[in-house]
């Protein structure tokens, strides 16, 4: 596979000793102008990916405020097609890396190829299937890798080392670390031991480590960024965006969430530095 957007901002947050944001929003909530603004305030808040969910009727793999968010866009008609235009605007905005979060039956309903075709097209770098064991990978992965679109994996705390070996072999991008066993939502605490959950990984992979699920706030972004390469909020800008009652003010709140967990990643930097007697 071609080296992407999302292999460079990694060479580039690791030749900088900085840890990655990730951000997430749900596409078409409140509506699809926005989420395109939205990604834009990500971008000038100081994220360094952005993921970006396609609603659907059946999401295993979120918690409530990411699925109250899909029923929301689905129920004002947003549909893939519609997404897919909206993602060619985001990339006019931003020159950060651009993953879909899907499930596998959008994918196959839209057609695989098709799928693929205008992700690459509307400028999208990776996706993310949480659905999509790495059994049946083959069928999207062989069209996914000519054209540059990374296959990001997810990986849970109960993956055994089997599995993880295999999943490796087919990982481009990074490696996505669930955080907690079950779904997505933002937590006040994460009891799993992610120091030892995270040397397991790497023993079968090179590849850029983020992990998510559950991260919260800024304070909790540094706790685990300690750990890995990247850190992925979603959840907590979900509610951000939803607890405002102006499009705008849902722009400027999740703006100065994003800042916030960014400078709280930036002071970490600075720790390890120091710690590494090099400030």
């Amino acid at each position: 596979m071609q080296n992407n957007r999302i292999t460079h901002k990694f060479q580039e947050l690791a030749n900088s000793r900085e840890k990655g944001l990730i951000t997430y929003l749900t596409a078409g909530d409140p509506d699809l102008k926005t989420s395109v603004e939205l990604v834009a305030a990500m971008d000038r808040a100081g994220a360094d990916l952005i993921e970006i969910g396609i609603p659907f009727s059946d999401p295993v793999a979120d918690g409530p405020s990411i699925q109250q968010a899909s029923t929301r866009a689905l129920a004002k008609g947003v549909r893939l097609a519609a997404i897919m235009e909206a993602a060619a605007e985001m990339r006019k905005l931003t020159n950060l890396p651009l993953i879909f979060m899907t499930y596998y039956n959008p994918v196959l309903q839209y057609g695989l190829e098709r799928f693929v075709q205008d992700a690459v097209r509307a400028g999208v770098d990776g996706l993310i299937i949480p659905d999509l064991p790495y059994e049946e990978t083959q069928p999207l992965q062989s069209m996914a890798d000519p054209s540059g679109l990374a296959l990001i994996p997810l990986v849970a705390p109960t993956t055994t080392d089997g599995r993880l070996k295999n999943i490796s072999s087919y990982a481009r991008g990074f490696i996505y670390c669930v955080s907690v066993t079950g779904v997505t939502g933002a937590r006040q605490q994460i009891s799993t031991d992610l120091e030892q959950f995270i040397t397991r990984v790497r023993k079968h992979t090179s590849l850029p480590i983020a992990i998510g699920f559950g991260i919260a706030g800024p304070q909790q972004a540094a706790r685990v960024a300690s750990f890995c390469d990247a850190v992925v909020v979603g959840s907590a800008i979900v509610n951000t965006v939803a607890a405002q009652s102006t499009k705008s003010s849902a722009i400027s709140s999740v703006a100065g969430l994003v800042k916030e967990i960014k400078s709280a990643l930036k002071k970490l930097k600075k720790e390890i530095a120091c710690d590494e007697g090099l400030c």
